[in-house]
């Protein structure tokens, strides 16, 4: 018979799987990276356990929550465990790595499986990416993509990851492009928990000698907050690289990114209706004008004079006092192959 050793979230790295036995709603709101659910209570049934805790007693709730665990873990061992080798080595954790995943880790050990149980479960681990979010960011040399809404820098992070550079692509991390139209089709962003972990499993990958390019962003991606370290990291004197582009590639770029407002008009309508306590209900009209009768250059170069590029001069000079005299990326090509040609050369610089 084996028993579970108690493990640290510093040893992760060391097992062939992490198993998160929670419910598949805690599980949404946050989840270590990488893990998997497989749930030992159901959403429901850990109610039904937990009221039995609160109006009747202790004893009553352990008899029946001893009965669905056991019958859920028979359940997972024969449907997603039957085929591991005994050189599977999996960590379980659960809430406060307490009943549930000490109950999954004994009965693998029980197998024969070298099976871990996370010391303190998820609430250890959610205090380490706090506290760990908190000194990370300082460790990296940050290179700061800046340019004008619609300049490439999305695409530019994207074939610097393809070259091989460190790259933290916040808005993809999000699900959102950080404006008021940014939200992705059919996508719902992370939970806030989720968003720091995601970041926080990102930082922990990357070489500290080798410099992490991000995109420049507000303190907010969508609903989302960037962890105050990480924001601060990337206003205290970073390398900046602004990206100087054509209206008409501008143009060009956000009508292939917002295609699916293109293809909806109606929901473009009402996202403009948001902005009419900062410009009234004649200008949304006028835009919503142009949407309706599909005038997209038109709208997209009024958006971006009116709107956006307002908005993003002032904050980026804000933040970056010398952005003006920043090394200057000339995007002629935002093709991916033409992309993927800037990125080499960028990083023959750096």
């Amino acid at each position: 018979m084996r028993k579970s050793t108690p493990i640290t979230v510093a040893q992760l790295t060391e097992f062939d799987e992490i198993i998160d036995v929670r419910t598949p709603a805690e599980f949404a709101e946050d989840h270590i990276p990488g893990a998997v659910n497989y749930p030992v209570l159901s959403d429901e049934e850990r109610v039904i356990v937990g009221t039995l805790y609160k109006q009747v007693s202790d004893f009553e709730a352990k008899k029946v929550g001893a009965a669905l665990i056991a019958r859920n873990i028979a359940n997972h061992l024969e449907a997603h465990f039957a085929d591991k080798p005994k050189s599977w080595r999996p960590l379980i954790y659960c809430w406060r790595g307490g009943n549930r995943s000490g109950a999954m880790a004994h009965i693998l050990n029980q197998v024969g499986w070298r099976a871990g149980k996370l010391d303190g479960g998820y609430k250890a681990y959610r205090r380490t990416v706090l506290d760990e979010l908190e000194v990370l960011p300082a460790k990296f040399q940050l290179i700061v993509v800046c340019g004008l809404t619609g300049s490439g820098k999305s695409r530019l992070l994207q074939a610097l990851h393809a070259e091989g550079a460190q790259v933290l692509d916040l808005e993809q991390l999000a699900a959102h492009r950080g404006s008021i139209l940014g939200n992705l089709p059919e996508t719902a962003q992370p939970a806030q928990k989720m968003f720091d972990s995601l970041i926080w499993w990102q930082l922990r990958q990357f070489d500290p000698t080798r410099p992490v390019y991000v995109e420049a962003e507000s303190k907010k991606v969508g609903k989302l907050r960037v962890p105050e370290a990480f924001i601060q990291a990337m206003w205290q004197e970073p390398k900046c690289l602004r990206m100087e582009i054509s209206s008409l590639n501008r143009v060009e770029l956000l009508k292939s990114e917002y295609e699916h407002y293109l293809l909806d008009p109606d929901s473009l309508n009402k996202k403009l209706e948001f902005l009419t306590r900062t410009y009234g209900h004649e200008q949304i009209g006028k835009w919503q004008a142009l949407v309706s009768a599909g005038k997209w250059d038109e709208l997209v170069l009024a958006l971006l004079e009116k709107h956006y590029d307002p908005a993003y001069t002032k904050s980026i000079t804000h933040h970056y006092p010398d952005y003006d005299n920043a090394a200057k990326i000339d995007v002629t090509d935002i093709s991916e192959s033409g992309m993927l040609t800037l990125a080499r050369n960028i990083l023959k610089q750096h």
